[in-house]
C-alpha cells in the first residue's frame, strides 16, 4: 500500500531538490500523500577544513533561508510549504538570487508572511539547533545529500533526481517506483546512465540556477566547476 505521508529533506540551494518538491507536490495534490518539510544543509556537509560553519555566520545563504523556513513551519507546515517553493522557483526557475536578504524579504512581503520573519530567524538561536536536528537525521541514517525521503516505517531513500518533474499519471507511476522500492529494504541502488544528450539537457536546466547562485559548488569536497559544464565544456 503507497504510504500516507512523507518526510522530504531539502536544501533550497538544490537544483536537484527542487524539482524532486515539484513532483512531490504533484503527488500530493493527486494521491493526497501528506508531505512534511524537513532541512538537510549541503553547506555543512561539504564543509571545507578552516572555513567557518554556516551556523558561525551571521548570513550563510541555504542555511539561513532554512532559518526562516524553521520558523514558518512552527507557525504551520502550509507557511513553510509556500516559502520553499517561493525561494526555489526564484533561484531555480528564474535565476534569482533569493539567499539575498533584500530579496528574501521581499519573497516573504509577496507571500503576505511577514518581511520581519527574516528578522525573528537570525535573532533566535534555536532555529540553528532545528535545522541541525534534521539534517543530523539524514547522515545518522547513512544520508549524504538531497532529496531524501523518510517513510512512516522508517525506510529512507536518497533520491529520485529529476531534472524535468512528471506529472499526472507518470507523477503516479515514479511514486509507485519510489515507494515499491522502499518496501523493498535489500534494495539499495538503481541508477539511469546519462548519455551526452542527458548531460546537455541537464546543464540547460541548470542554468537559472547557475546565473542566480554566488557560491562555488563543492560535492563531498570536490569543487565542480557547473559554469563550465552549463556552457559545454566539460560533461559533468
Amino acid at each position: 500500500m503507497s504510504p500516507d505521508s512523507v518526510d522530504f529533506h531539502f536544501d533550497p540551494m538544490c537544483p536537484f531538490a527542487y524539482q524532486t518538491s515539484v513532483w512531490i507536490r504533484r503527488v500530493r495534490d493527486e494521491l493526497g500523500v501528506t508531505v512534511n518539510w524537513r532541512f538537510f544543509s549541503l553547506e555543512w556537509i561539504n564543509h571545507v577544513e578552516g572555513k567557518k560553519f554556516p551556523w558561525q555566520r551571521d548570513w550563510s545563504y541555504g542555511w539561513s533561508l532554512m532559518r526562516v523556513g524553521a520558523v514558518l513551519r512552527r507557525r504551520d507546515m502550509a507557511d513553510l510549504d509556500r516559502w520553499y517553493a517561493a525561494i526555489g522557483a526564484e533561484l531555480h526557475e528564474r535565476g534569482g538570487s533569493p539567499h539575498r536578504r533584500e530579496v528574501a524579504r521581499e519573497l516573504l512581503a509577496d507571500l503576505g508572511l511577514g518581511a520581519d520573519t527574516l528578522d525573528e530567524a537570525l535573532a533566535d538561536p534555536s532555529t540553528h539547533d532545528e535545522i541541525r536536528r534534521d539534517h543530523t537525521r539524514v547522515t545518522d541514517a547513512g544520508g549524504f545529500g538531497v532529496p531524501t525521503l523518510f517513510f512512516e516505517d522508517g525506510q529512507c531513500l536518497f533520491g529520485p533526481v529529476l531534472v524535468d518533474p512528471p506529472q499526472g499519471a507518470q507523477a503516479r507511476a515514479l511514486w509507485q517506483v519510489v515507494t515499491g522500492m522502499a518496501a523493498l529494504p535489500g534494495v539499495f541502488e538503481l541508477q539511469r546512465p546519462k548519455s551526452p544528450a542527458d548531460a546537455a539537457h541537464i546543464a540547460e536546466r541548470l542554468r537559472p540556477y547557475v546565473r542566480g547562485r554566488d557560491w562555488v559548488s563543492i560535492d563531498r569536497g570536490r569543487v565542480i566547476d557547473l559554469d563550465a559544464v552549463v556552457n559545454g565544456e566539460r560533461d559533468e
